[in-house]
């Protein structure tokens, strides 16, 4: 059963002095004690993309996977709901000014965002997790992924 769902924006990601989160005036005050996590989740929206409503079964992104993938099986932005999440450390938070310093986010300059949420290992951080074979040797944590060859792992170009 379809069922439509209403959201709003509370803001953008920012690309210019480095990457962060502008929240719009009306939202501001939720980001009191943000501050005193040191990474958040941000919730945002692929809106440059279109799917074309039909694609569940997309040929292999991954050089390591041989076969058809479900789409649900993959991060492609092509999505029933373009929703993304990324996690993202703080680097400062101004309320005032409605901004959000992050270290780096995979989200597009202008992206909308949906919500912002505090990352807390009691609830986010899985510890014994299965992965499947063509994908067991990718970085366990974000701090890692940064070095990892990312580029020999795609069929696309990045």
């Amino acid at each position: 059963m379809k069922q439509a769902v209403e959201m709003n924006c509370i803001g953008s990601v920012s690309h210019k002095n480095g990457y962060s989160l502008v929240v719009d005036k009306e939202y501001c005050a939720g980001l009191t004690g943000l501050e005193e996590f040191s990474h958040v989740k941000v919730l945002w929206v692929f809106s440059k993309l279109q799917w074309d409503g039909k694609t569940l079964v997309v040929d292999s992104p991954y050089k390591k996977l041989t076969h058809e993938i479900g789409l649900f099986a993959t991060r492609s932005p092509f999505r029933p709901n373009p929703i993304g999440v990324s996690n993202a450390r703080i680097l400062s938070v101004d309320v005032k000014k409605g901004i959000v310093e992050l270290d780096w986010i995979d989200a597009d300059d202008g992206t909308p965002v949906l919500d912002i949420k505090p990352y807390h290992p009691s609830e986010d951080m899985i510890r014994d997790v299965k992965m499947p074979s063509w994908c067991a040797h990718w970085p366990m944590c974000r701090e890692e992924s940064g070095e990892f060859d990312w580029e020999s792992e795609f069929t696309f170009a990045q």
